[in-house]
C-alpha cells in the first residue's frame, strides 16, 4: 500500500468511530456473563476515557470476575478526553493528550471507601497508579505490533470498531483465533468476507434483534441527528456479532407455511425459491431458499443448513 493510501485509510478509520450507548452494552452484555470469568477482556478501538465499553468493565470487574481488563485508542482520536477528566496531576500524560495509550487494569478495589466498587474507584486507580495507564510507542492502530502483542494476551476482544475497516478487523480476530463481542453495519453480513464465516458457524448474531437500529454516539464536530443523555447520536444500522456462544441461535423458529409453487417462485437464474419475509418459510421445503437478511436473526445452524 501507498503511503498516500495507507494515510487516507487510517484518517477514514478515525472518521469512520462511533461510541456506543451504555445502555446498549449493559442490555447485550449481560447475557455473555458466565463467559467473562477469569478472562482478559481487550478493547482495542476506544479511548478508554470515553469508551463506554471500558466503563462498563472496569465498573463491573468484580462482578464479571475478571483476570485483567485492557484498552487502547487511536492517536488523535476525535473523540478522546472530552468528557471524564481520569489524568488527574499526571501532567505528562495531559501534555501529549493526542498520543495514543493503553491502560491495563488487574484488580479494582474500594479505594474510597464507600463500600462499592464503581468509575470513581476506577478514576483514583488511574490518578494512583503509575502502571495502569501508558502511552504507546506508535499509533495505536489495531494492527500495530503493540495492540498485536495485546491481542495475543487477550481472551475475549469486546468494542465497536471502524466500519470501513470490519473486514480486515474481523480477519485478524479469527487468524488469532480470538473470542469476541463486537458492533458492525448489518450490511456487513453479506460481506464476501464474513458471510463465509457465519455459513460455518464461526460468527453469528448477537442478542439484540437486528431489526433494531443504534443510536450511537459520534465525534463532537460530527453529523447528528438528536441528543440522548447529553451525547449527540446518529441513527446506524448496526448489530451485535459474536463467536462467544448463546442460547438466542438454538432456539427453533416456528414455522407454519405451507408451500406451493404459486406462492413461492423460483428464480430465473438460479434453482432456489424466494421466500420474501423470514415468517414465510414453509415447513415442508427441503430446497434452498433465497431469505431476506434479517433471517439471521432466527438462524439456527441445527434448523437450517
Amino acid at each position: 500500500m501507498a503511503k498516500s493510501d495507507a494515510l487516507r485509510t487510517a484518517r477514514k478509520a478515525k472518521n469512520d468511530e462511533f461510541y456506543t450507548q451504555l445502555e446498549d452494552i449493559e442490555k447485550e452484555l449481560c447475557h455473555y456473563k458466565a463467559h467473562f470469568k477469569g478472562k482478559t477482556v481487550f478493547c482495542n478501538c476506544d479511548d478508554p476515557f470515553e469508551s463506554n465499553f471500558f466503563k462498563y468493565f472496569a465498573m463491573n470487574f468484580n462482578f464479571l470476575g475478571l483476570k485483567k481488563l485492557i484498552a487502547t485508542c487511536y492517536d488523535n482520536s476525535p473523540i478522546a478526553f472530552t468528557q471524564l477528566d481520569l489524568f488527574g496531576k499526571n501532567k505528562d500524560l495531559k501534555n501529549n493528550s493526542r498520543r495514543a495509550y493503553k491502560i491495563e487494569i488487574t484488580e479494582v478495589t474500594d479505594e474510597n471507601g464507600d463500600g462499592a466498587t464503581d468509575l470513581a474507584d476506577v478514576k483514583y486507580l488511574l490518578q494512583n497508579k503509575e502502571n495502569a495507564l501508558s502511552l504507546l510507542k506508535g499509533n495505536g492502530d489495531f494492527r500495530s505490533e503493540e495492540c498485536v502483542e495485546l491481542l495475543k494476551q487477550s481472551d475475549i476482544v469486546v468494542t465497536n470498531p471502524p466500519f470501513s475497516l470490519f473486514r480486515e478487523y474481523v480477519g485478524q480476530l479469527i487468524e488469532y483465533n480470538k473470542k469476541f463481542i463486537i458492533i458492525g453495519n448489518k450490511n456487513a453480513i453479506a460481506y464476501k468476507e464474513i458471510f463465509p464465516l457465519i455459513k460455518d458457524n464461526k460468527i453469528w448474531l448477537g442478542y439484540r434483534n437486528i431489526n433494531q437500529d443504534m443510536w450511537l454516539i459520534v465525534p463532537e464536530n460530527a453529523e447528528y441527528e438528536k441528543i440522548i443523555d447529553g451525547n449527540k447520536v446518529k441513527h446506524i444500522m448496526a448489530c451485535w456479532f459474536t463467536n462467544l456462544e448463546t442460547t438466542k441461535r438454538h432456539e427453533v423458529m416456528p414455522l407454519y407455511k405451507k408451500y406451493s409453487p404459486e406462492e413461492y417462485p423460483t428464480y430465473d437464474n438460479f434453482n432456489a425459491i424466494n421466500v420474501t419475509t423470514t415468517v414465510d418459510i414453509p415447513f415442508d421445503y427441503d430446497g434452498i431458499m433465497g431469505v431476506p437478511i434479517t433471517f439471521m436473526e432466527k438462524y439456527n445452524p441445527e434448523q437450517f443448513e
